[in-house]
């Protein structure tokens, strides 16, 4: 079926977020009180407009590179978590690394598109293509003549019957700065463990978060990892059907240990963490830290691999 005056019928969905300078502007309910607002801490304002127009006209292209071809609906970022997606709508992300990846965890093997708004300024890993490449991009999509990358996402699952999904990483610990006390365990290893919290990657947050970890312990990477396992830049493939933890800044005492802090594991062998924390304790994807599980005493988190997986478009 061909719609009117164009080569599908195929619903295409263009997230988009605001600018910098539009959320300053919606929070000072005016232009020039967010320029005084911006200037009066110092920074450049002339950066946030530029970054401001440059997205603007970044919408208008797509906007212009899909009109006739598709049937377009834009979201904004703030309602991707109550808005449902067609098992066969078509996903364009305009935005920065981030917004792909939040993007991700609210569908269920739609692909994605990723376009960067402003090359100049986001080194866009997930972002491979411009507005300008749409026009011949999309409809290669919709013919299936595009390469295709499965995006393995996490999933941590609490005994109270809540559940997270995750694209980059989950943070298990607390929500300040005291310690998290908890029980980790894994396959047949068990260790009741006092730390800053567990961080657990997926492939594509590897580049991230956990990048950052292992670059900081370089040494204990030496001694107690596989190497092999891991891609040169210390990530690993973001369709790998692994996960891979670290526990950050363990504490041994009389009562707690520091022997298992870091490896991967997959389907068959699930990590278990079981909460000893009074309150405060809080599982987290993605960065979002507003939107958390509650994990204190006798909460138990089993992390392992989503049934879903992301997929994104190369």
């Amino acid at each position: 079926m061909r719609a009117a005056g164009g080569e599908s019928d195929r619903k295409v969905v263009l997230v988009v977020r605001e600018t910098r300078l539009e959320e300053l502007t919606r929070r000072f309910n005016t232009r020039q009180q967010a320029r005084f607002y911006i200037e009066h801490l110092g920074a450049d304002y002339g950066d946030y407009l530029a970054e401001h127009q440059r997205y603007t006209e970044a919408v208008s292209e797509v906007d212009t590179a899909l009109r006739g071809r598709v049937r377009v609906q834009k979201l904004d970022r703030r309602y991707l978590p109550n808005f449902v997606f067609g098992g066969d709508d078509l996903v364009i992300v305009l935005g920065q690394d981030g917004l792909v990846a939040n993007s991700l965890k609210y569908l269920d093997g739609q692909p994605v598109i990723g376009v960067n708004p402003d090359p100049a300024r986001w080194d866009g890993v997930l972002l491979p293509f411009q507005p300008s490449d749409l026009s011949r991009v999309v409809p290669e999509v919709i013919a299936g003549r595009r390469n295709r990358d499965n995006v393995t996402m996490a999933e941590a699952k609490l005994n109270t019957g809540s559940s997270l999904l995750a694209v980059n990483d989950l943070f298990i610990g607390p929500k300040s700065h005291v310690s998290a006390r908890y029980v980790l365990t894994l396959g047949e290893q068990s260790e009741r463990q006092s730390s800053s919290g567990i961080i657990v990657s997926t492939g594509l947050g590897s580049t991230g978060w956990l990048r950052s970890i292992y670059a900081g312990m370089a040494a204990a990477v030496t001694s107690l990892y596989d190497r092999d396992a891991l891609l040169p830049d210390g990530s690993f493939q973001r369709n790998a059907q692994e996960l891979h933890f670290t526990v950050r800044e363990p504490f041994p005492s009389r009562t707690t240990r520091a022997s298992l802090v870091l490896g991967r594991f997959g389907a068959e062998t699930p990590l278990e963490i079981l909460s000893e924390m009074p309150e405060n304790g809080v599982i987290f994807s993605d960065g979002i830290e507003s939107d958390f599980l509650e994990f204190n005493s006798g909460t138990r988190a089993t992390i392992g691999i989503a049934r879903r997986q992301g997929v994104l478009v190369t």
